[in-house]
């Protein structure tokens, strides 16, 4: 079992405080969920983790060993950005070749879903075609660790369903940590749960927790 240990994770923009004292901590074998508001600090948060991005403080391990490059994340973490990063003009079977191994490139190409786009390129795919892509390149990747950012935007309710089994099973041996609007599906599918507010991480128990932090209308 691997573990991912990140503490003392403090961010400030324009003098406008966006993390405080965050301390979050995942383990291969689980998944963790982190809700927040648009600006609450989600994605700076998987940044930092990632190391595209810097702290103000920072202290991130990954099994007892301190990173602070991202050449350090190297095969070890891996990540979801909101926006689309994969070239334009490569065909999606180069693609899955670059990130994926032999083995995981078997199992992407004989799911229907993305075997019938092998040939295509990304400029000619659907917006949520091009996400379910991208999600699971990142999620079949070499690293050990995922970071999701809003993995389920674009997806239609049966490609959810599909890529939350697929999360579970690589969950067996990999780490996840994922932010998504979409709460149900976060709330169904992780371990824990965190709402990210004025600052600070909350791990949430339930449903009606979301409420009472304000994150959810008490009406739903």
């Amino acid at each position: 079992m691997k573990r991912l240990h990140i503490d003392s994770i403090t961010k400030s923009f324009n003098n406008k405080k966006i993390l405080q004292d965050i301390y979050l901590e995942c383990e291969t074998g689980s998944i963790t969920g982190i809700l927040g508001r648009n600006g609450s600090g989600k994605s700076t948060l998987l940044k930092i983790i990632f190391g595209v991005i810097h702290g103000d403080t920072q202290f991130i391990k990954y099994d007892g060993k301190v990173l602070k490059t991202l050449s350090d994340r190297k095969e070890k973490i891996a990540y979801l950005p909101q926006v689309s990063f994969l070239p334009k003009n490569k065909k999606i079977k180069n693609l899955i070749q670059l990130f994926c191994s032999k083995e995981n490139y078997g199992q992407l190409s004989s799911w229907e879903p993305v075997g019938s786009l092998l040939n295509e390129k990304p400029r000619n795919l659907s917006g949520g075609e091009l996400r379910l892509i991208e999600v699971l390149l990142i999620i079949f990747s070499e690293a050990e660790f995922i970071l999701l950012d809003e993995p389920f935007h674009s997806l239609s309710p049966k490609i959810v369903y599909r890529l939350k089994e697929i999360i579970r099973q690589q969950s067996i041996h990999k780490g996840f940590i994922i932010s998504d609007h979409n709460y149900p599906d976060v709330l169904d599918i992780s371990d824990s749960v965190f709402l990210l507010s004025n600052c600070h991480l909350k791990q949430i128990q339930d449903f009606k927790e979301l409420q009472l932090h304000n994150y959810l209308p008490k009406s739903i």
